[in-house]
C-alpha cells in the first residue's frame, strides 16, 4: 500500500512523497521510538525528520550552510546527541535529544578548522573529519560539546578526498578517497593525541577507498572502485571480499551478523554475512533505488529486528527509503519520501527511551 505527503507553504524548499506499508505490526516502533533523520544539505541547511514510515514531521534549521559531498557519516549520534555537518560554514550542527517528548533540539554550532565531511560521536568526544585534518571536541553532560578542540592531527593525503571517519578502541579510522585507509590514536581522555598512520597490506589494487562502519576492534572499508570491502582489524586489512555482481560498493551498515553495502552506481544495496575471516554475500541485491546511494545506516527497534534507512539521489531529487529489517536480514520497504533538492546528506535513525 502506497501513500503520497505533498508538503507546500512555508516547506516550499521541500516537497516529499511517502510510500509505507503497514507501520510495522506488532514489532514496528511506537511514534516516538524512533526517527529518521537526513539533513538537506543545502545552503541553508535543514535537518528534515522523518517518522519511520516516511512522513515528514519537522524540518530543523541547522543555522549553517550545506554543501557538502563524496562522504558518508554526515551525521552521527550518541545516547544524547545528534550531529549534523555544516560543509559550507565550517560549523557542526549539535542536537539534544528530548526522550520525553521524543524530539530534537538545537544545542549548539560548533567552530570547526575547515568544512566538515563526517562527525562521529562517543559519550566524551564529537570527532570530526575536515579535508585535511581531523580534530576531537570534548563533550562535558551538562554543558555540552567544547567550542574548542583538544586534539587535531594531519591526514595523510589532506588533498580534499576524505570520505569518512569512524572510532574504535584507542583511535580512529579514516578513509581518502585518493587511496589512503589510516589510523589516528586517542590519547587516554580519548583526545586525538598522535599522527595519521597508513593502514598496512592495503590492497595493490587499492582505488578509491570510501565508506566504512565499525563494530569492537574492526572496521570494514569499501575500496569502492576496485569493487571491494576490506576488513581492518589492528591497523592492518586482514582479508578482502569482492562486491561480486554490484559496483562500487560504498557506503556499509551492520546489523547484527549481517553487513549491508549501498553500491552507488548499482542503485542497490548488497547483504553480506559477517564471520571472524571476513564477509560472505548472501544478497548481491537485497534492494533497489531510483537513484545512487549517498549513505545507509540501521538501528535495532522494535521487539525483532531494526530499522535501515537509505539516502539516494538521480539528479534532480533525492529519496530516503525506509526498511524494516527482519530476523534474517530481509529489507522491507515500509517508507518512501522524495525531496526536491539532489544534495541530501546524511542518514541516522534516532532511537528515544
Amino acid at each position: 500500500m502506497k501513500r503520497s505527503l505533498l508538503l507546500a507553504g512555508t516547506f516550499s524548499l521541500i516537497i516529499a512523497g511517502a510510500a509505507a506499508a503497514a507501520a510495522g505490526g506488532a514489532n514496528g516502533p511506537p511514534a516516538r521510538s524512533a526517527l529518521v533523520v537526513t539533513a538537506s544539505n543545502t545552503a541553508s541547511n535543514q535537518l528534515l525528520v522523518y517518522s519511520p514510515t516516511g512522513a515528514l514531521l519537522k524540518v530543523i534549521p541547522t543555522g549553517g550552510q550545506g554543501g557538502v559531498g563524496g562522504n558518508a557519516g554526515g551525521i552521527a549520534q550518541n545516547h544524547d546527541r545528534l550531529a549534523v555537518v555544516n560543509f559550507g560554514s565550517n560549523t557542526v550542527s549539535v542536537f539534544s535529544k528530548d526522550a520525553a517528548s521524543g524530539s530534537l533540539k538545537l544545542e549548539s554550532l560548533v567552530p570547526v578548522s575547515a568544512g566538515p565531511v563526517s562527525v562521529a560521536l562517543d559519550e566524551r568526544h564529537l570527532y570530526v573529519l575536515t579535508g585535511k585534518s581531523v580534530e576531537s571536541h570534548p563533550i562535558d553532560q551538562k554543558a555540552g560539546v567544547s567550542p574548542r578542540a583538544d586534539g587535531a592531527a594531519a591526514l595523510l593525503v589532506a588533498d580534499g578526498s576524505a570520505a569518512q571517519v569512524g572510532i574504535l578502541p584507542g583511535q580512529l579510522i579514516l578513509s581518502e578517497k585518493s587511496n589512503a585507509i589510516e589510523a589516528v590514536g586517542l590519547n587516554g581522555a580519548g583526545a586525538v593525541g598522535g599522527r595519521a598512520v597508513a593502514t598496512r597490506n592495503i590492497p595493490a589494487n587499492v582505488d578509491t577507498p570510501f565508506g566504512l562502519v565499525t563494530r569492537g576492534n574492526d572496521a570494514f572499508v569499501t575500496i569502492a572502485h576496485a569493487n571491494e570491502i576490506g576488513l581492518v582489524r589492528n591497523n592492518t586489512v586482514t582479508a578482502v571480499t569482492s562486491s561480486g555482481t554490484q559496483a562500487s560498493p560504498c557506503w556499509l551498515a551492520l546489523d547484527g551478523n549481517f553487513l549491508f553495502s549501498a553500491n552507488s552506481p548499482s542503485h542497490s544495496v548488497s547483504r553480506f554475512v559477517v564471520s571472524p575471516q571476513g564477509l560472505v554475500q548472501t544478497a548481491a541485491v537485497a534492494a533497489t533505488f531510483n537513484g545512487s546511494p549517498t549513505d545507509i545506516t540501521f538501528a535495532k527497534v522494535g521487539n525483532a529486528g531494526g530499522l535501515a534507512a537509505v539516502v539516494d539521489a538521480n539528479g534532480t531529487v533525492s529519496h530516503l527509503s525506509i526498511f524494516r529489517v527482519d530476523a534474517a536480514g530481509n529489507l522491507g520497504l515500509q517508507g518512501l519520501a522524495t525531496i526536491n533538492t539532489p544534495t541530501t546528506n546524511g542518514v541516522a535513525v534516532v532511537k528515544f527511551g
